[in-house]
Parts: C-alpha cells; sequence; structure tokens
C-alpha cells in the first residue's frame, strides 16, 4: 500500500488519542486487540472459573447435581490424580542405578555433611564405592571443604538421607518428593492461572511426562530443588495477585443494576493490606537463592512482573494515574515483604556454617575474619561471621564467573530449547545375561541416564513460546506475559555467560513455564467455549493426539530415562541426533 501527502497531512492533524488509535489499527492484522470495560468490572478483575459446557454433560447422561459435585471435586481430584501418576513414576526403583550418578559425587556426600556437621568437608576420592558397599556407614571426615553453592539444596538432600539412610534411595528421596509435588502445585497454578482446572492438569501432566523433570526428579542435584521453590514462589504470588485484586473489586461503588464500575477514588486510593501470600513468596525466593545463585534473577524478574501486575489492577479498576498509585500505596510493602524477606532467608540457610568453631576446625573460610581479615579500617562495624563470609561469597563469585574449563557434555544456551546436547549421567555396557542386559541381546547392552527433555513436548514448546510471545505482545495477554516473564527468568541469564561452562539441565528451571506455555497453545487449538461444537471435536481432537504423542515419545525414551539395560541397536535408535551420543 502507498503512502499519499494527504494521508499525512490527517495523520499529522490527529490528535494523540487518534494517533494512538491508528497505531493500534495498523497491528490488528497481527492480532491486536483493546481491551474495551464491559459489564461488571469484578469479572475483569477476578474472573471466575470456566466450567465444562452443559451441552458435555447431558451428552454423557450425568445429572446436574452429579454435574456440579463432579466440577467441584475436580479442583483438587484431577490434580491429585496427575500428582500421583507422577509420583509412582518417579518413586519406581528410585534407588537404581545403584551408583554414585554424575554430581551425585558432590551433592549427596556434602548434604551428609551439612546435617551433621553443618558445612560440607573433604571427602577421600575413593569413598563412593565405600558408601555403596557399606550402605552409607562411613566416618563423615572434619576437614571443611570449599564449595561454590549455597547450603539450602544440600540440606533438602540430606533431609532425605537422614530419613532413609546414606545410600542412593536416601539422597534422591527429597528430589522425587519435591519434583511430585512440583506436579501438583502446576496443575494447581495452571487452573489458576487459565481459569480451567482442565488446563492446569494438562501442564501438570505435561510435566509429569517430561523427560528433563523426570531424571531430576530422581538425581540429587541442586536445580531440581531450585526448580521448585521457584515454582512455588510464582505460585504465591499468583495467589497474591487474586486476593489483591478482590479487595480492589470489594471496594468499588456499584450502580442499581448491581454491577460494579471503574472508579477513580476507589482505584487510586484503597490499601490492599497484608498479603502474607507476598511474605510466602519471598521466602521461597530465599530458598531458591539459597540453593543456587540464579535464583537472584528470578527474583529481580519475579518482583517486577507482581508490581506491573498491581498496576494492570489498578488501571482496571479505573486509576487515572496507576504507576502513581502503585507507587504510593503498593511499592514499598511489596518490596519490604519480598526482598528483605529473602536476604534474610538466605543469610538464615547458612546458619550451620556460622554457628561452627572459629578455631580452623569449622566451615571453609569460617576463621578468615580473625585469621586475615582484620586489616581494614571498617572491620569493627561488621561481626566477624559477616565478614568472613562475605570474603567466602566473593570467592565463590569469582570462581562462577571464571569457570570454563571444557566438559564433554558442556552445551550453549542456545541449544537448550531444542534439546541439542543432553548429559549423559550415567553410562555402562554389561554383556548379554549380565546385570539385566537380555541374553539374546547379541553385541552388548546399553544402560544410561539421559538428562534430555521428552524431544516431542520441547519441539512443540518452541512453537508455543512463539505464540505465547504473540499473544502478550499483540493480545495484552497477562497469562502470556507471566509464562514468558517464567521462562525468561530461568533462560535468559545464560547467555550472559556463553563463554562459561553450562549444562542443558539448568533449564529445568523454567520446565514448568514451558509445560504451561504447551498448554496455553493446546488449549487455543481446542478453541474457545462460544465456537461450534465441530470446531471443538476437531480441536479437541487435534490436540489430543498431539498429547498423546508427547506421552508415546516419553514411554519411547523410558529406558534411557531410568538407566534400564536395552540392546545396543536399541540405543542407537534412541540418539535421533548426533550430539545427543
Amino acid at each position: 500500500m502507498t503512502s499519499t501527502a494527504s494521508s499525512t497531512d490527517t495523520r499529522q492533524e490527529q490528535s494523540p488519542l487518534e494517533q494512538r488509535q491508528t497505531w493500534q489499527h495498523r497491528l490488528r492484522r497481527f492480532g491486536h486487540r483493546t481491551s474495551a470495560v464491559r459489564g461488571d468490572v469484578r469479572d475483569r478483575l477476578v474472573p471466575p472459573y470456566t466450567e465444562p459446557s452443559g451441552r458435555l454433560w447431558k451428552t454423557l447422561g450425568v445429572p446436574p447435581e452429579t454435574a456440579d459435585r463432579l466440577v467441584r471435586w475436580s479442583a483438587w481430584g484431577g490434580p491429585l490424580l496427575v500428582t500421583l501418576v507422577a509420583g509412582v513414576l518417579r518413586f519406581w526403583n528410585l534407588g537404581h542405578p545403584k551408583a554414585v550418578i554424575f554430581d551425585e559425587t558432590y551433592y549427596a556426600k556434602d548434604a551428609w555433611a551439612l546435617v551433621h556437621r553443618g558445612f560440607e568437608v573433604n571427602w577421600d576420592k575413593e569413598v563412593n564405592r565405600l558408601i555403596l558397599d557399606s550402605g552409607g556407614n562411613v566416618p563423615i571426615p572434619t576437614d571443611a571443604a570449599y564449595v561454590v553453592h549455597p547450603p539450602v539444596g544440600k540440606y533438602v538432600i540430606g533431609l532425605g538421607e537422614l530419613m532413609f539412610g546414606f545410600d542412593p534411595f536416601g539422597w534422591r528421596f527429597m528430589t522425587a518428593l519435591l519434583g511430585t509435588l512440583s506436579v501438583l502445585m502446576l496443575c494447581r497454578i495452571g487452573r489458576r492461572l487459565f481459569r480451567s482446572t482442565f488446563l492446569g492438569c494438562l501442564a501438570g501432566a505435561l510435566m509429569a511426562v517430561d523427560g528433563l523433570h523426570f531424571v531430576m526428579s530422581r538425581t540429587a542435584l541442586l536445580d531440581g530443588v531450585l526448580m521448585f521453590f521457584v515454582l512455588a514462589a510464582f505460585g504465591c504470588l499468583l495467589i497474591d495477585r487474586d486476593k489483591a485484586r478482590a479487595k480492589l473489586a470489594a471496594a468499588l461503588p456499584v450502580d442499581a443494576d448491581g454491577r460494579a464500575r471503574p472508579d477513580v477514588d476507589a482505584a487510586e486510593n484503597t490499601r490492599i493490606g497484608f498479603r502474607p501470600w507476598r511474605l510466602a513468596a519471598g521466602l521461597m525466593l530465599g530458598l531458591a537463592i539459597g540453593t543456587k545463585w540464579n535464583g537472584l534473577y528470578i527474583m529481580a524478574a519475579f518482583c517486577v512482573m507482581s508490581v506491573l501486575w498491581d498496576v494492570g489492577a489498578r488501571r482496571v479498576a479505573g486509576a487515572a494515574r496507576p504507576r502513581v498509585a502503585v507507587l504510593k500505596r503498593d511499592l514499598g510493602w511489596a518490596f519490604l515483604s519480598t526482598v528483605p524477606v529473602a536476604v534474610f532467608t538466605y543469610f538464615a540457610s547458612w546458619t550451620g556454617w556460622i554457628l561452627s568453631a572459629t578455631d580452623g576446625s569449622g566451615g571453609y573460610y569460617r576463621d578468615w575474619a580473625t585469621r586475615d581479615g582484620r586489616t581494614s579500617d571498617w572491620a569493627w562495624l561488621f561481626p566477624d561471621w559477616w565478614r568472613s563470609l562475605w570474603h567466602y561469597e566473593n570467592q565463590v563469585y569469582e570462581f562462577h564467573v571464571g569457570l570454563s574449563s571444557p566438559h564433554t557434555y558442556e552445551s550453549n544456551p542456545w541449544s537448550w530449547i531444542v534439546a541439542g546436547r543432553p548429559v549423559s549421567y550415567f553410562y555402562e555396557s554389561p554383556a548379554p545375561g549380565v546385570d539385566g542386559c537380555p541374553v539374546d541381546a547379541g553385541e552388548k547392552c546399553a544402560q544410561e541416564v539421559l538428562a534430555i527433555g521428552t524431544p516431542m513436548l520441547w519441539w512443540v514448546g518452541c512453537l508455543a513460546l512463539l505464540y505465547v510471545l504473540w499473544r502478550w505482545a499483540f493480545r495484552r495477554d497477562w497469562r502470556a506475559g507471566a509464562i514468558a516473564c517464567g521462562i525468561a527468568a530461568g533462560y535468559v541469564p545464560w547467555f550472559f555467560y556463553q563463554e562459561r561452562t553450562i549444562f542443558y539441565f539448568y533449564a529445568i528451571v523454567f520446565v514448568p513455564f514451558l509445560c504451561l506455555a504447551v498448554a496455553m497453545l493446546l488449549g487455543a487449538v481446542v478453541g474457545p467455549p462460544r465456537s461450534s461444537d465441530t470446531r471443538r471435536v476437531a480441536g479437541a481432537t487435534a490436540a489430543g493426539v498431539l498429547t498423546l504423542l508427547i506421552a508415546w515419545n516419553f514411554i519411547y525414551f523410558w529406558p534411557i530415562y531410568t538407566g534400564t539395560p536395552i540392546p545396543i541397536d536399541d540405543w542407537r535408535s534412541r540418539m535421533w541426533l548426533d550430539t545427543w551420543v
């Protein structure tokens, strides 16, 4: 289309509002929609949950009373059923392989030392075999070890060891439990986010059959623990969002028809009051940072997201200057209820190290302030433990930013989203008739635990991510923005460290949000509730087939997720890309 001078002149004469409308009109070709206030504002602030169409119950021959009971039951019954399946998968034969696989060689032993001594220790290089052969009956060394991750995740792993012993089942128990509970959380989070029990359960079911989540739930590594706390923090903020908007809705005036209307005074001056779910989010974020430091990026992203939610809520309620209203009424408490709580939680997690001896027999660097740290003129302002911990953290930071040692399974973050370079946690080649290898296997078997996401899920996730970004940018869908924020917070920071030695399994932290994105995409495929029966049936069929293909893909890769011995040719048939070997 060509422009003319007259059209340019007309555009220059338009008011700013008209110019903005023209810009928005141009974006309509890409799917942009402007929001308009219709009906009761309370329904926009706190949308109701969707319920199955009466046509469905009528087709199935279900009486209305029974249908109402099923809908109420499904809110928790559906998520619990999905969680039961996920739990059975994750706890089945959890102690296999009976080995110290991949970085369990660090975290399983560090966890055992932490829960007994309060700090990590140096273990003999040959102790792994002794631990396995003796059932964990080994003496704990006293010499402190230099470690580069905070203690929370190791305390979590150590709790399982205290309950079930210093063996593979014991050190994997808590990661399996948190992995199972994260499926339950995702079902409920998805339900609240989409206002749909079906889509919530779908998101949880997708994560239940994701290979990376499955393997990380069955391995004593820190990243699965980090994922749990990040997801819990997101869920707390989501609940806080609903409750805050409900208070705003209750403060709005009601017209003669009983419908709430936007009101500038109520929107700008209503105080939300005490927000316990934000405090809970701060606690979860502190535990996330106390597991691995990349939780700091996630805390920053979530704090910005929650403030933008407040701005949106006050705008919908009728605020003329919603940003100013949030600055006056919400921002201060939003900061105090998250960041200081997270910081306090982080330092509290170091209590075992802080209380250890300062005579050289305590935690690593615990005696630094009394030994080498009195040269500063400011030393008198801070206690010894604070200065020693600060020095320790500074050394750890320098280690992390400078880590560039080559590793066979390191990968660039560009490849993560397509599962380009998975990590082999365990690999052996038993002969036929040995260690579960079939007698008729031929040459030999392959027994591997490969940390890789279910390929079909991740490849569909690439399309879902594009859909979420489009929906956020052009439909102004806050749900898509929240999902995109969760993915970006766990993914984008790693692009700043492409020269560092990093691994694909770090992506576990944004797997829940990837599953939410796929669920949102499949919901769009099914179609909106007001669509025709033909459209809904066709959409449901397509979405169902895709979901079944993802489940089949998980089943197909089951042997290399669980370390099940299979003939080498069967193993090769599952190495779809050369970079997987």
